[in-house]
């Protein structure tokens, strides 16, 4: 399956524009080959971090998948689409992928045998092992903790790894924890497909409520964190969008400046 990103206007990112069957698809290529593999998703928050960390910028650069894992996301790129079947409104929503989207579908992942779930608290982590362990039935599922996570325990979680060596990974140390981890590490882990799904551990296990997903359709997801964590999400919803206006602008009037300096030197 040949997989191609495009250019989300305005934002000055690259997605992957797949839903959750194409999805489950490029993983089952990605566990047969066995070689080591990204999944990452693009909301307002990594693109804002994005464009002001290069650290968080090369991991999305060398990465296999970049979800689209946020509604503005979604929204823009499709109208970038101009009027294409994959614009066109009525099935927009369909390539808005969170991580609880896809992961109750991982059972359709072919050869699928060895699953690591890192992050969350032990009774989220407990809880979302055994549920995938109903999702995917046959396959051997372990997870460790990423509560209070700092250097003792990252040593630990990349020896175990080691060890375990799965096909599958889901990262939820949450952003940008989790992509740090795996810009630094990635080299020395063992060939995974390793999956960054932030809260999604809490949420799978229950014991953190999702908005329903006609809120998500209408791109108001925002509005439902908000009401249950607002100290959590106030500066996401309200500060880091002017924050990201900024970095945009700015990076703008760069590409012009060295667009016109280019010009000159020409003449």
């Amino acid at each position: 399956m040949s997989l191609v990103r495009d250019r989300v206007p305005l934002l000055d990112v690259d997605v992957t524009a797949l839903c959750t069957d194409e999805l489950i698809e490029a993983i089952s290529g990605y566990v047969s080959d066995g070689t080591t593999k990204v999944v990452l998703g693009h909301n307002l928050h990594s693109v804002t971090l994005f464009h002001s960390s290069p650290d968080f910028r090369r991991l999305y650069e060398r990465s296999d998948v970049v979800l689209m894992d946020g509604a503005p996301v979604a929204m823009l790129w499709g109208l970038g689409r101009r009027g294409g079947s994959r614009g066109e409104a009525a099935g927009l929503m369909e390539y808005r992928l969170g991580s609880t989207d896809w992961v109750p579908a991982l059972g359709g992942v072919e050869g699928l045998r060895r699953i690591a779930v890192v992050g969350a608290g032990p009774e989220a982590n407990s809880k979302t092992v055994d549920l995938l362990r109903k999702i995917v039935p046959g396959a051997e599922v372990s997870g460790r903790p990423g509560e209070n996570w700092d250097d003792a325990s990252e040593e630990a979680v990349v020896a175990w790894l080691a060890e375990f060596r799965p096909q599958l990974v889901l990262l939820g140390l949450g952003m940008p924890l989790q992509e740090s981890v795996l810009h630094r590490r990635l080299d020395e882990l063992p060939p995974a497909v390793y999956c960054a799904v932030g809260g999604a551990i809490e949420q799978l296990a229950g014991l953190q409520k999702l908005a329903p997903r006609w809120l998500g359709r209408l791109g108001l997801e925002w509005a439902w964190r908000l009401v249950l964590h607002p100290g959590r999400v106030a500066y996401r919803v309200f500060g880091e969008p002017w924050v990201l206006l900024g970095l945009l602008v700015r990076r703008r009037l760069s590409f012009k400046d060295r667009k016109a300096g280019t010009t000159r030197r020409a003449r």
